[in-house]
């Protein structure tokens, strides 16, 4: 049994939530939980609520889940389109360039672990 959750057009680069999202994958649920609240980046927060949030998803696919027994099995970042986020910076002889603002879609998968 597996329940999944998304985040889309998180307002961080997919470069900084894979280095979070690298810490938790594979491990039991409540420990990566743990891990995230004590973890001091930008990206913990977001991804904690969105864990908490696949958890609540498997619970409602399935009400006899064992969350002892729930562990990461996938969690990932992808890029986002930028155009949402559009922000300028002026240069030289009354020029603009654009900003680059980095944007992510993540998504975690939870599984029942199978011992």
């Amino acid at each position: 049994m597996e329940a999944t959750a998304k985040l889309r057009y998180a307002r961080i680069a997919p470069r900084k939530a894979r280095m979070v999202l690298n810490m938790v994958r594979g491990k039991y649920v409540a420990e990566a939980i743990e891990q995230l609240r004590f973890t001091r980046k930008a990206a913990a927060p977001m991804i904690e609520k969105l864990l908490d949030s696949a958890i609540a998803n498997a619970e409602q696919h399935d009400e006899n889940v064992d969350l002892d027994r729930l562990y990461v099995k996938l969690a990932f970042a992808d890029k986002a389109p930028d155009h949402h986020m559009v922000r300028w910076r002026p240069r030289a002889m009354g020029r603009a360039t654009p900003i680059q603002k980095g944007m992510s879609h993540i998504t975690v998968v939870v599984a029942e672990r199978e011992d």
